[in-house]
């Protein structure tokens, strides 16, 4: 086991650099610089090619170290990185990390109940139509789930709004921000109370599609299983069922499922863009959007950067956790 993460553990390094080699060529092939952005914003834009202009764009280029050749550029932002530094924005001049470490908090609120209640709901609900299959109750329960799988959630999220936000009908909900005005001096029970209420709706717009996809992939694994030889030899011994389905089947289902823990700690990281932009949730996701509107080169490459290494601590996790539940997998 330990040689097995520590081979693991050094393919990671050629496999990030790759990874960020590519988001770097991609951000610097986009239109648009953060040199040419800020003179626009200044109200300069209209200068067009004059010499007053080109002057600020090269000294805001000299500024940034965007006049230096590309491989240079990535390469000092490879040296930065190594010391665990990435860099100041160039949006507003702060460090990169207190900027994430602003928004992850936020996002990790999101995503960490959204996960527990899809691994909560969606589990059992596909181990019944597998242990159900081609009843009435399956049938209603594929369709359902079928169903919420097929909504785009921004129209959702616009719907929610509209029915429980103050929008056409009922007024149950707050639609903006993740706490009250002043709620930060609020006694602890209130404050979470507050911040509950504030999460339902964003967090049913990020769980229900989760729920419908995770379902179905319980019930197909399900049923592979239980049609298995194994488990026609448990039931022959007489154990009862639910030994049967929770002891034997559930264990070996869920090695798939373990597949998709490899993504959900990118997925905490890097947050929703679609839901935090229309709840204004000032998550991860609202921070990335924000970031390539304005070429903000650090926090994109800040952003890309963990998650991929998130993503490849995700896979190792999972390999382990195959092992774990099976030990006929051999990591070696």
């Amino acid at each position: 086991m330990a040689n097995y993460i520590i081979k693991r553990l050094l393919q990671v390094i050629p496999t990030l650099l790759g990874i960020t080699l590519i988001t770097f060529l991609i951000i610097q092939l986009a239109p648009g610089n953060p040199a040419t952005l800020k003179l626009q914003m200044a109200g300069q834009g209209e200068m067009g090619e004059s010499a007053i202009a080109q002057q600020i764009i090269q000294q805001t280029k000299e500024l940034y170290g965007l006049d230096k050749p590309l491989i240079v550029q990535y390469l000092l932002w490879v040296k930065r990185v190594f010391t665990l530094d990435f860099g100041n924005s160039f949006k507003d001049h702060r460090p990169v990390l207190a900027k994430i470490a602003e928004r992850l908090p936020i996002t990790i609120q999101l995503n960490v109940i959204s996960i527990v209640l899809v691994y909560l709901i969606a589990i059992p609900f596909g181990v019944y139509s597998a242990t159900h299959a081609d009843t009435f109750s399956d049938r209603a329960l594929t369709l359902f789930f079928f169903f919420l799988y097929s909504l785009p959630s921004f129209w959702v999220a616009v719907l929610l709004i509209m029915f429980f936000g103050g929008g056409d009908f009922l007024d149950v909900f707050p639609v903006y921000g993740i706490s009250s005005i002043g709620a930060d001096s609020w006694p602890f029970f209130r404050w979470l109370t507050d911040r509950l209420w504030h999460l339902i709706l964003p967090v049913t717009c990020l769980t229900y599609g989760g729920l419908a996809y995770l379902s179905r992939l319980t019930r197909a694994e399900m049923l592979e299983v239980i049609r298995e030889d194994y488990i026609r030899t448990a039931r022959a011994k007489g154990l009862s069922e639910r030994v049967v389905i929770f002891k034997h089947a559930l264990r070996n289902a869920l090695l798939p499922i373990i597949t998709l823990l490899a993504f959900l700690l990118p997925a905490m990281f890097g947050g929703s863009v679609i839901i935090e932009s229309i709840f204004s949730i000032p998550g991860m996701g609202q921070l990335g959007f924000e970031s390539v509107l304005s070429r903000d080169y650090p926090v994109i490459m800040a952003i890309t950067t963990i998650s991929a290494l998130l993503t490849l601590v995700g896979l190792l996790i999972s390999d382990i956790l195959y092992a774990t539940l099976d030990p006929r997998i051999k990591l070696e």
